[in-house]
């Protein structure tokens, strides 16, 4: 059941609302939290019910590894116990088929697992659940309310593609959720949200997909791929994967207030990133703090000395990327963010050395658009699904192979024209109607702020940034007019146009792209 789907949107969530505040409204708050985890189980059971055993076996196994924990502080091998059998599962269906496929052709034998089917939304309650038992092995207190813990694992907003949440942000919400009372103002700063969310994905995401999807299916299928078509379609799918992933986040968040309760943010404008150090602090913020806090920091940060700084962030990013998904291409894409992080922290020791003035704004700038293009360029490893495909678009944006425009355009280049051929785009469909789309997500994802932040004077989106990286646990208003969300009616009417726009598009349904994930 997908958030963008008319039995969700016209039957699930007006059930589930309305069940859960008509039993807060009668004073039986721990009652809507049972039909709250009903809702929660419903919606993952309704894409694949035998999976609910999966689940609920998780969420039982952790619940009862988390008390023993808090009973033998200092357990080492009972936290080693409880990581491995998370892992495990992990391993068994998301990476047991590629291993041995990879192995069959490295060793040359025959040997077959038969069709594994990845659950739904297994790395994201895995790792949360992970986080939950380093936390309690590290001195935080165990959750002894089996219906908290199971809430905090299954709620259902951020239960499919996150964000990651730490049992200490969402299960003493549970503990003391928003009163009845105020359930006309979370409704409109929740339903706005995800109507917001709705439109970035069905309108923006699914829009320019056209656009990116033909040309790496093109790539994976050996086509050669020319200079324009690859960044054409590299620039259409990095803005198609930020919009359906933040349109997911900003959805999540929004129903998550709409019965009362905080999700933490999970985007900060990545593309307008000064650098990829930066970059990481803007994207996917809750897997960045995951892998920052129960891996890299683990394996010593960079307390022990330079070459073992470099490893560790080498090692975390390629298991990042192998978190994504069972693959090479994966894998390479997060050791060559790996590679420009440590490039990048070089960078900027060297000019600490050179120089003790603040960048001026033309390096900056520079700055930000030499970022952009290396992460578009790597998005070319994180969508194809082979190496051979990763190769082709490579080729075409390092331009070997030739620059091949649309034959309308033969003769207006001038001395450039002798370069270019204008025999017409031949790799799927990403002709001169793409255009525009690039240059509009450009202005949305260049210049304009995240989502959340137009709600941030409300207090309900939660910062999982660290200290050290300007979080303090809430979201700040910023400046300027386009952040500044309030319950009135021009809002009112912007938001219903936008979410009716949305709803239209629903005839196209497609899934979000990190649910593969």
């Amino acid at each position: 059941m997908l958030f963008n789907s008319h039995i969700f949107l016209f039957a699930f969530l007006p059930v589930a609302l309305g069940g859960y505040w008509w039993l807060r409204g009668r004073g039986l708050a721990r009652a809507s939290l049972g039909w709250l985890l009903l809702a929660s189980l419903a919606y993952y059971g309704w894409w694949e019910p035998r999976y609910l055993a999966l689940i609920l076996g998780s969420i039982g196994t952790n619940y009862a590894l988390g008390r023993a924990l808090e009973r033998r502080r200092g357990g080492r091998a009972l936290v080693a116990t409880g990581v491995a059998l998370n892992l495990a599962a992990l391993a068994w269906f998301k990476y047991a088929g590629w291993l041995l496929e990879t192995v069959r052709g490295l060793a040359g034998f025959d040997a077959h697992l038969g069709a594994i089917v990845l659950p739904l939304a297994i790395s994201f309650f895995t790792f949360q659940q992970l986080s939950y038992l380093v936390d309690v092995h590290r001195g935080a207190p165990a959750e002894h309310d089996l219906l908290h813990f199971a809430l905090f694992v299954s709620f259902f907003p951020q239960l499919i593609a996150g964000p990651i949440v730490r049992q200490q942000e969402l299960a003493p919400q549970f503990r003391a959720p928003a009163p009845p009372a105020s359930v006309r103002a979370l409704l409109a700063a929740g339903l706005s949200l995800f109507l917001l969310g709705l439109f970035k994905k069905t309108v923006l995401a699914d829009g320019v997909a056209a656009y990116a999807t033909p040309v790496f299916e093109a790539a994976d299928r050996g086509a050669t791929i020319t200079f324009f078509e690859s960044w054409g379609g590299a620039l259409a799918y990095t803005f198609q994967l930020y919009l359906d992933f933040s349109g997911y986040c900003d959805m999540a968040m929004g129903l998550a207030w709409c019965f009362g309760y905080r999700l933490p943010m999970n985007f900060d404008t990545p593309y307008q990133a000064t650098g990829i150090i930066d970059f990481w602090r803007r994207w996917h913020l809750t897997l960045s703090r995951f892998l920052r806090d129960y891996l890299y920091i683990p394996l010593g940060g960079n307390r022990r000395g330079a070459p073992r700084h470099w490893l560790n962030l080498m090692l975390v990013m390629t298991l990042g990327g192998l978190w994504h998904g069972a693959g090479w291409n994966f894998a390479l894409w997060g050791f060559v963010h790996g590679l420009l992080l440590l490039v990048n922290l070089a960078w900027r020791r060297l000019r600490d050395r050179l120089s003790q003035r603040p960048p001026a704004a033309w390096e900056v700038t520079a700055g930000s658009l030499l970022t952009f293009a290396l992460v578009v360029v790597a998005r070319d490893l994180f969508r194809t699904d082979t190496l051979a495909g990763a190769m082709a678009m490579l080729r075409g944006a390092a331009g070997l192979e030739g620059a091949v425009l649309d034959a309308r355009l033969a003769g207006t280049l001038g001395f450039l024209s002798p370069w270019v051929s204008f025999s017409g785009l031949h790799a799927g469909s990403f002709d001169l109607h793409g255009v525009p789309w690039l240059v509009g997500l450009w202005i949305v994802c260049r210049h304009l702020p995240e989502t959340p932040r137009l709600f941030a004077w409300t207090g309900l989106a939660l910062d999982p940034r660290s200290p050290g990286d300007g979080g303090d646990g809430i979201w700040r208003p910023g400046s300027g007019r386009l952040q500044a969300w309030r319950p009135d009616m021009r809002w009112a009417l912007a938001v219903a146009t936008l979410g009716a726009v949305a709803v239209v598009q629903l005839s196209r349904v497609m899934e979000f792209l990190y649910y593969r994930f």
